[in-house]
């Protein structure tokens, strides 16, 4: 790729005023991402974390965990370019409130999805790996996001746990008991 630079394995940042992403470009982000051990690779389009418009191409593969958190004041929305990911809401005491089954436009499955409220959020991804283009407005600021209370930290021996959990409970039949 040129015009990025490498910030860690999981994070590339485009350095010029134009930014083009090949489809090579996208299957490194793709290679970074699988390979990680967070599971989880982007090339962020802005320049700098006080950019006030954030934009990422991201991969997530399966298995990684995005703790349940929420923002205040700002929104944030996908469009999914390939692979398959849900988008899960929560009650503030933990609930599934819903879930937004996603995949690329051809799926038939919701592609695109703007969240626009202080809701705790979390995804879960379907499959090998999902690629999508994230659009959140900055600053970044780590601050900003206020973690579930009764999520585990990621890097916990509780993560996967509830990781597992939550699949379990979104791929139960509707009806089933626990």
């Amino acid at each position: 790729m040129t015009g990025v630079r490498k910030v860690s394995n999981e994070v590339l940042v485009a350095t010029t005023g134009v930014v083009r992403v090949t489809a090579a470009d996208a299957a490194e982000v793709v290679r970074r991402g699988t390979r990680s051990h967070r599971k989880r690779a982007r090339l962020c389009a802005h320049p700098a974390a006080t950019d006030p418009l954030h934009e990422m191409l991201i991969c997530l593969a399966r298995g990684t965990y995005i703790r349940p958190h929420r923002h205040s004041g700002k929104s944030e929305s996908f469009h999914v370019i390939e692979g398959e990911l849900d988008v899960v809401l929560f009650d503030d005491d933990g609930a599934v409130r819903d879930v937004i089954r996603m995949g690329p436009y051809p799926s038939g499955k919701t592609f695109f999805y703007r969240l626009a409220e202080p809701r705790y959020h979390t995804v879960l991804v379907r499959t090998p790996h999902v690629l999508f283009h994230e659009t959140t407005s900055g600053p970044f600021d780590p601050a900003g996001s206020e973690f579930a209370p009764w999520s585990p930290a990621e890097g916990t021996a509780g993560a996967a746990g509830y990781l597992a959990a939550l699949r379990d409970t979104l791929d139960r039949p509707a009806g089933a008991v626990a």
